[in-house]
């Protein structure tokens, strides 16, 4: 193999230049409603490291990968010069402001709910397990339900 087809054999494949993000994350909130979850919104591209690392991160490590699993429907939404997904990074507020990886998180609904630096979930040259960890946990479908803070009568 040539060393071109080397590189491009090598290149992460984790956003799809093609895709249709405004469907794609109409599809996840629908999703999201009949498993009762959020929708995991990671903005970014297959140029970029950061956001390979934290893919990767997520996939390896059991805790991660669980989390993920029970509380979120995940979508990659790209940014690149051949689809910078322009209205729907307007749609979530503009969240690469944030640069990144970003990840926006929405309800079931759809609204978003927070957005993420994911600078702050870093350590090294790599994100935080831990950090990870307790950024998704705090931002679960159970963390943000008011019936979890009321006192039982």
């Amino acid at each position: 193999m040539n060393a071109a087809a080397q590189a491009t054999a090598e290149k992460p494949h984790i956003y799809n230049l093609q895709a249709d993000a405004a469907e794609d994350i109409k599809t996840a909130v629908k999703q999201a409603a009949k498993e009762h979850k959020h929708v995991f919104v990671q903005v970014g591209g297959n140029w970029c490291i950061w956001c390979v690392r934290f893919h990767n991160l997520v996939h390896s490590d059991t805790m991660l990968t669980r989390i993920m699993n029970e509380n979120y429907v995940v979508v990659h939404v790209n940014y690149s010069p051949e689809n910078k997904n322009e209205k729907v990074l307007a749609q979530l507020e503009y969240p690469q402001r944030f640069g990144y990886p970003v990840f926006v998180i929405l309800d079931a609904k759809g609204k978003r709910i927070h957005t993420q630096n994911s600078g702050y979930l870093e350590e090294d040259k790599g994100h935080s397990a831990k950090k990870v960890a307790e950024f998704l946990t705090h931002w679960s479908p159970a963390a943000v339900d008011p019936k979890n803070y009321t006192e039982q009568k």
